[in-house]
């Protein structure tokens, strides 16, 4: 069986948030067993699974893309939404656009410090829309 079903998170600031208790909230009951795949309808924000338990983890994250891909290249062409917009979406492709958890017994079967981040590249990205895909 498919489970499809839509929700938005609220707007959140610049940088990377654990939402994976967000995520759950928006979820009907998880089935014994089966696959959460998770997608993200936008190409300036991301998603990805990391550590979940030191907040620093979240500051050196962005400190890093940052680093990667600064705001006003030079030789970038799509400036017209401002100097944080293309470097969002080559951020965006950089961590990805979802993930995919498995579900045992009836929950997320992530590892003891796993969480799931909203990856936040916009400096005002706004309410960001999500597609949660449950198999079993």
């Amino acid at each position: 069986m498919i489970i499809q079903q839509e929700f938005r998170l609220p707007a959140y600031s610049r940088g990377f948030h654990l939402i994976t208790q967000e995520v759950l909230k928006a979820l009907p009951k998880l089935p014994e067993q089966g696959l959460l795949h998770l997608f993200i309808k936008h190409t300036s924000a991301g998603l990805a699974i990391n550590e979940n338990a030191d907040p620093s983890v979240l500051a050196d994250f962005e400190s890093i893309f940052n680093h990667l891909v600064p705001e006003n290249m030079p030789f970038l062409t799509h400036t017209l939404e401002g100097p944080d917009d293309m470097p969002a979406h080559i951020k965006s492709v950089l961590a990805g656009s979802f993930v995919t958890i498995p579900i045992s017994q009836h929950r997320l079967n992530l590892g003891t410090w796993q969480g799931i981040y909203l990856c936040e590249f916009r400096n005002r990205g706004g309410n960001r829309g999500l597609v949660a895909t449950i198999y079993s």
